[in-house]
């Protein structure tokens, strides 16, 4: 939350801590809070903003949500713009008062009209989800682009986004490649992950490999997740870089560690065949296993295989079909091909050439060729 000191009295205090800091920064808090009390007496409303943030962190006094929102109010209601701010926020965390989406709302909008960047940019997110408004995907736009129009790089991405998904506005690769530009040059992570998609689909920008990777890898250095897990792939393809399975693996692990479903799954894929790390099923199946519960249809088909076969788990053709099943039912090709296969052996589920007929019959549907071929020699052999 923001805190505002201005003029001559903020000079003669920042000289004053200057010299405190030197001593203890205990003392130099102290003082600050001193000071700030000094001011508020006579009635000084950046002050009152003040205190209400040094209540909040503890500051220079025993930490108190409730004397936060206290002082936040006083100065709020005297039309501080800052202070509005963080009212809403208070009301928007719960802290030192009842949670309210509606009055966050109604503090957001009185700073925002104020020319709060922060609050254009809270207040876009309201709007865009619908918490204490109707939601509004044209006002939240509105939102955004004001606080976008200060530099505000969240703002910039989340505007890009919606040029992107055509949301409150006409869609745009060209508009959001532009704005996520500006928000990935201020480090938006989001945005550096968003632009480097960009420039691998060739979707509003030249398609680069090159540019993505760049983009990719800058967002995957602040820790984001699908840039992570993206990179790890470009690496193992040697798009825009030179190939490395070791390199592969490494972001690959990175993202798996935050719960990438598609990490998780291409790491399994990595140790089951021995790519940039030695080859262990059982840490195939472990990765498999995280990620097909999170439901990733490619994962728990690579499950029921491993099931299937018996590698890295003890074989079982009942837990093969578990696995299949909830892949199929997910439109997943293979693992429709792969149930209609136990279905005609009656591995794990009683044999019905009926019902394996219907599987394969799906599975070519959606292009795959083993389908084909299984549904050929069914045919063949005059089981259908």
């Amino acid at each position: 939350m923001n805190i505002k000191n201005r003029s001559f009295k903020s000079i003669v205090l920042s000289i004053l801590v200057f010299i405190l800091l030197i001593v203890s920064e205990k003392l130099a808090k102290y003082v600050i809070f001193k000071y700030t009390l000094m001011l508020v007496n006579k009635g000084d409303i950046d002050a009152q903003n003040n205190l209400g943030a040094l209540y909040e962190k503890g500051q220079g006094v025993t930490q108190s949500y409730e004397k936060a929102f206290e002082w936040f109010r006083k100065s709020a209601v005297q039309g501080h713009v800052d202070a509005q701010y963080n009212l809403g926020c208070t009301y928007h965390e719960g802290l030192g008062v009842a949670q309210s989406y509606e009055k966050a709302f109604e503090w957001f909008g009185k700073s925002a009209v104020q020319g709060n960047v922060e609050a254009q940019y809270t207040l876009g997110c309201m709007y865009h989800d619908g918490l204490g408004v109707a939601q509004s995907y044209e006002k939240a736009f509105e939102w955004f682009r004001k606080s976008a129009a200060q530099g505000h790089a969240n703002a910039q991405g989340n505007l890009g986004g919606m040029y992107i998904e055509g949301l409150g506005i006409g869609q745009s690769y060209e508009k959001g490649a532009e704005l996520y530009s500006k928000s990935a040059a201020r480090g938006n992570a989001n945005a550096q992950h968003h632009l480097g998609r960009l420039y691998f689909l060739g979707q509003g920008v030249t398609q680069s490999y090159a540019k993505a990777f760049k983009w990719y890898s800058k967002a995957a250095a602040q820790g984001h997740m699908d840039a992570q897990s993206h990179l790890g792939c470009m690496y193992q393809n040697g798009e825009g870089i030179a190939q490395s399975y070791k390199k592969a693996f490494k972001w690959y692990s990175k993202a798996a560690l935050q719960e990438s479903v598609g990490a998780q799954n291409n790491l399994g894929v990595m140790y089951i065949i021995g790519q940039g790390i030695v080859q262990n099923e059982m840490k195939a199946f472990e990765w498999f296993s995280k990620a097909a519960t999170q439901g990733l249809a490619e994962a728990q088909n690579n499950l029921g295989s491993m099931y299937y076969k018996g590698l890295g788990v003890a074989q079982s053709y009942e837990k093969a079909f578990e696995w299949f099943s909830k892949a199929a039912t997910q439109e997943y090709a293979s693992a429709q091909n792969n149930l209609g296969v136990l279905y005609q052996n009656g591995q794990g589920i009683a044999q019905s050439y009926e019902i394996a007929f219907e599987w394969f019959s799906k599975a070519v549907v959606l292009g795959d060729i083993d389908a084909q071929n299984n549904l050929a020699e069914m045919h063949e052999k005059g089981l259908v």
